[in-house]
């Protein structure tokens, strides 16, 4: 790749690896402490003349790209463009968006971030966001999970943050493209959107600040402020909080999901940090695919909302969005209408677990729901709730027939109803309708296919990254196979072309993912995709070896068991490597960001 020799020509592993550690000359060479370990005698030594870098205490070491995405936890793609951009070189455009349209955003990223910064100044160097940061640790939100959080605070003025950017010659138009500021109704000019408010950033998954919400603490309405839909940011393709715990979620299969940023602040602080907010009640169908990108298998999602009447609702409605995406749903009530927050102030994080233990079934909050709304001593009406239970079953996206006979099961001793009746509904309903079950693909699996084949400019960072192993197994192995073994040859396979490649079946679930409307494809989205296929594999492996293990236990042959487990092990190191990776998007990150963000 030409911008490869181009970074690798005018990029000095020197000046990097001092970005990171102090070195000194030593003969042709530069010795200094590990960025990687602790050591007290320096053992990480850089080359320049070879401009390779190797750490003789731990073993890490490669080039400048080994470098940068070993110490910044990147992909290579990533890697590329942090220091692309660092020497002023141009990467091949990743996203189908005029260049207008493409400055605009980019314009608005660096005020979000410069804001970012700002924010988080004021809490700690002014007098009143001081009291602010008094109001946090009296709700017990330590110094360490503000810093954690980068959260801020707005100083209770009409024009500080106005001021700040004028200084710096940000015109205020710019600023209301950014959501920050607001026209003035009654004379002309701005003012500020948040004021006298802790502020909590919004990020992508990626890690790039995208809006703010806004917590008063001066008495104002609303009590919680977020910022309008910008050019950006869309409140409802958003969670808050995934870019802190995406890892997690991988690692433990679920996300639990609450309404806001205090109660995601609060089950964070408290090690529970398999959460994501939906920035209020209106949970989107949206928001439910971007947490399932992290869940490779079949997930479980855990609604937490208030447990008032206006929570309980929208728990209903986050049922229904997340059931239709084939996710193992519970809901959690807590006890005397409180919030996570208000729990864990109240009691503790092992009080809150034994909640999440005993959280009721998702049916049979879902029954009890419609059966309120009807008199269950009249047959007809009975009848009518069946039948609707039956449709919300149904509407369960799970190949396995297994998973849906068990909740046609737990629904009939629900509803009182024989199990054989409740069965034939179904049956009859299915006969009817004449539904076909397809085999569908993974969420990831999906949307990889859907960005490749939209953005043939993302092929070549995409395929940089990608391995037989990430899609062997899957649905779409014979279209990744083509799509990968086309690049490497030069022609990239169109449509058409495809179609002639593969099954007919399989062709036309690709063309029925291509036919929904999603968002634009940028590289992070792809590179996370690619991730979490990487992980459905590697525990797709790790399961076909506890099997071979078990077998051959059951059959005394102990003297195969030695390289079986020494398989797996490697297996769970590499799933426990990838859970550790955190892709972040570059297209902000200089020496002027980090240092504002270190200030």
């Amino acid at each position: 790749m030409e911008i490869v020799d181009q970074i690798r020509n005018i990029a000095n592993i020197v000046d990097i690896a001092s970005q990171y550690t102090n070195l000194k000359r030593r003969g042709r060479k530069h010795i200094g402490l590990c960025p990687f370990h602790s050591e007290k005698q320096p053992s990480f030594t850089v080359d320049d003349e070879k401009q390779l870098f190797h750490c003789f205490g731990c073993g890490v070491g490669g080039d400048v790209f080994s470098l940068v995405m070993e110490k910044e936890n990147l992909s290579f793609p990533e890697a590329l463009r942090y220091l692309a951009e660092k020497y002023n070189l141009e990467l091949p455009e990743t996203r189908k968006t005029s260049p207008k349209q493409r400055n605009l955003e980019e314009k608005l990223f660096k005020i979000n971030e410069d804001t970012l910064a700002y924010f988080k100044k004021n809490l700690f160097n002014t007098s009143e966001g001081r009291k602010a940061l008094e109001y946090l640790k009296k709700r017990n939100i330590t110094e360490d999970t503000i810093q954690k959080l980068k959260i801020g605070y707005a100083l209770n003025s009409y024009t500080a943050l106005l001021d700040y950017f004028q200084r710096k010659g940000v015109s205020a138009n710019d600023l209301e493209k950014a959501g920050l500021v607001i026209p003035s109704q009654k004379k002309e000019g701005h003012y500020d959107r948040f004021r006298g408010r802790i502020i909590f950033p919004i990020f992508t998954p990626t890690g790039k600040v995208v809006a703010f919400g806004g917590r008063t603490v001066i008495n104002a309405e609303p009590k919680y402020l977020n910022s309008p839909d910008t050019p950006v940011y869309s409140k409802g393709n958003l969670l808050y909080g995934l870019n802190f715990s995406k890892n997690s979620i991988r690692e433990r299969g679920e996300v639990i999901l609450v309404e806001g940023y205090t109660d995601f602040t609060a089950l964070f602080q408290s090690g529970i940090t398999q959460v994501a907010a939906s920035l209020g009640t209106s949970l989107t169908p949206n928001q439910v695919y971007q947490a399932l990108l992290f869940l490779p298998r079949l997930a479980t999602i855990i609604v937490n909302y208030d447990s008032d009447s206006a929570g309980i609702a929208a728990a209903l409605r986050a049922i229904h969005i997340s059931w239709g995406k084939g996710a193992n749903i519970k809901v959690l009530t807590l006890p005397e209408e409180l919030d996570p927050d208000s729990f864990l102030q109240k009691y503790n994080k092992e009080e809150y677990l034994k909640q999440l233990e005993k959280s009721p079934s998702v049916l049979k909050l879902l029954i009890d729901s419609y059966i309120r709304e009807a008199n269950m001593n009249i047959p007809e009406e009975k009848a009518a709730i069946v039948r609707k239970v039956v449709r919300e079953i149904e509407k369960i996206q799970i190949p396995d027939p297994l998973v849906r006979s068990e909740y046609l099961k737990q629904a009939s001793e629900y509803l009182s109803v024989d199990e054989d009746v409740m069965r034939s509904v179904a049956q009859q309903k299915t006969s009817e309708e004449k539904i076909e079950k397809k085999e569908s693909f993974l969420v990831a699996e999906k949307r990889l296919l859907q960005i490749l084949m939209e953005d043939k400019n993302l092929a070549p960072h995409v395929f940089a990254e990608m391995k037989k192993e990430h899609f062997q197994g899957l649905k779409s192995e014979p279209i990744f196979s083509d799509l990968s073994e086309s690049f490497k040859n030069g022609t990239p396979s169109s449509l058409p072309e495809l179609k002639q490649k593969i099954d007919r079946s399989l062709f036309s679930l690709l063309s029925e993912a291509l036919m929904e409307k999603e968002r634009a494809p940028t590289l992070e989205e792809a590179i996370e995709c690619l991730n979490t296929l990487r992980q459905y594999s590697l525990e797709n492996q790790a399961i076909k070896l506890k099997e071979q293990i078990a077998r051959i236990e059951r059959e005394g042959e102990k003297d195969k068991l030695s390289p079986l487990i020494k398989q797996l092990q490697e297996i769970k190191n590499q799933l426990s490597s990838l859970s550790q990776r955190d892709y972040k998007d570059l297209s902000f990150i200089n020496r002027d960001s980090v240092a504002k963000e270190r200030s």
